[in-house]
């Protein structure tokens, strides 16, 4: 047995070098979380605590809403739904300079309430939009920097993976989350766009000017995604509304998208094994980071690292804001070396009862710790949404990618002090339903 300070310190120790060593963050939290746990109280409690949480994690009924929203994404990726998607953006956006690059943020906006996953967001406008505008002559930064930052909205914009992981480690309604990050995405979705005219003001060269569509061809656009807007609306309005828990929301989001798939004969027996083989993989890793992340959590309780860490913040005398700040940097800093999951799982735990103590709102702070992550996405080093970009389009260099995003980084930054300044933008709808 050892004191709970040395324990802290090979904790974390080993769960920065089993990060360095390329090992899954969900086992890298759960072996520290071992380790540190059995040098505080013994091996044989710490052995059976992990057969114990790691089956209680994997059997928690809460849980099925993570592959099931995958399951509903995936669905819409598969049978080409995202084509249709961008289709209609650009038959009502796209008739003037840059509307391609704005058709590209509304369709990302509009692919992330179907499917909630920032990567898949990004890879799928990377397949769709980066050829179109490509071929009507658009620069490859103002291109792949549009998709990328867009690309980050499916973590915010409900029903996002990010916000019900918080929900679940917070305890906190994963309906109110939802709700909260309605506004935020519409205020990210509109300072993107701005961002597009801003630029070619600055650089009309970066993009042409677009074609008028005829009002026939937009109204049949909107026909065809009519469905599926309105399953995402009654979706999130149920679970708004109390007809059904996330978790059956889930159920009745992945149903209805495979039945509106189906009845569109899109859905044949290779789209459907994909898609559910896709929501396996992804709520596999999902629920593998959970996890770990109890198993972590179990060793930041009896080491009390959340209390210490919270003494010295208020120590520090650096005041509310101050000390947000503090914890705001931190993310900011993790988001950029990890993935935007494994950050929210790990961070949160942490900094939870810091930001209760200090009086914040929990759904305020939801949506802030997502806000954060998601910037993690496209800045540098390591931000997945630029790699993903990368990877579908080899030719295009990572620092022009890494180029084309700083703009939209800028505003990010610029969104999240608007919404420390004014809490109010977040709180407005979930405060109507408490």
């Amino acid at each position: 047995m050892i004191g709970p300070n040395l324990a802290i310190l090979i904790g974390f120790g080993s769960l920065l070098l089993l990060c360095l060593l390329r090992v899954p963050i969900g086992l890298a939290m759960g072996t520290a979380g071992i380790l540190g746990f059995g040098l505080m109280t013994g091996f044989e409690p710490a052995f059976k605590l992990l057969s114990h949480s790691v089956i209680s994690t994997f059997s928690d009924y809460t849980m099925g809403l993570v592959p099931l929203f995958i399951l509903m994404g995936a669905v819409a990726v598969t049978s080409g739904m995202s084509g249709e998607l961008f289709r209609a953006a650009q038959l009502w956006l796209g008739n003037f300079r840059g509307g391609l690059a704005v058709a590209t943020v509304a369709s990302c906006g509009g692919f992330a309430a179907i499917c909630g996953s920032s990567a898949a967001t990004a890879a799928t406008m990377t397949r769709v939009a980066l050829p179109e505008m490509k071929k009507h002559g658009y620069s490859e930064r103002l291109a792949t920097g549009v998709i990328a930052a867009g690309g980050t909205l499916g973590v915010l914009i409900p029903p996002s993976i990010a916000l019900a992981v918080y929900g679940l480690l917070t305890q906190q309604s994963v309906g109110l989350l939802f709700m909260a990050g309605v506004v935020p995405g519409i205020i990210a979705i509109a300072m993107y766009m701005l961002v597009v005219k801003v630029w070619l003001a600055v650089r009309p060269q970066d993009a042409p000017v677009g074609q008028q569509a005829a009002m026939r061809e937009r109204l049949s656009s909107l026909t065809r995604l009519g469905p599926i807007m309105l399953l995402i609306l009654f979706v999130i309005g149920g679970i708004y509304g109390g007809l059904f828990t996330p978790t059956e929301a889930g159920a009745v989001g992945a149903a209805g998208a495979i039945a509106i798939v189906a009845l569109g004969r899109r859905l044949s027996w290779k789209t459907l094994f994909s898609s559910l083989a896709e929501s396996v993989r992804m709520g596999a890793a999902i629920l593998l980071i959970m996890a770990g992340a109890v198993l972590f959590g179990y060793f930041l309780a009896v080491t009390e690292t959340p209390q210490k860490a919270a003494q010295l913040l208020i120590d520090a005398n650096l005041g509310r804001y101050g000390t947000l700040l503090v914890i705001i940097g931190i993310m900011l800093v993790l988001g950029c070396l990890i993935d935007a999951l494994a950050v929210v799982i790990l961070i949160v735990p942490l900094v939870y009862p810091i930001v209760m103590q200090l009086g914040f709102d929990p759904i305020w702070f939801g949506v802030i710790v997502t806000m954060c992550v998601e910037l993690g996405l496209i800045t540098p080093p390591f931000g997945l949404n630029v790699f993903v970009i990368k990877g579908l389009s080899k030719r295009t260099d990572i620092w022009t990618i890494y180029k084309g995003v700083t703009p939209f980084i800028i505003v990010d930054l610029l969104r999240i002090g608007l919404l420390i300044a004014f809490p109010s933008l977040v709180l407005f709808l979930p405060d109507m339903a408490r």
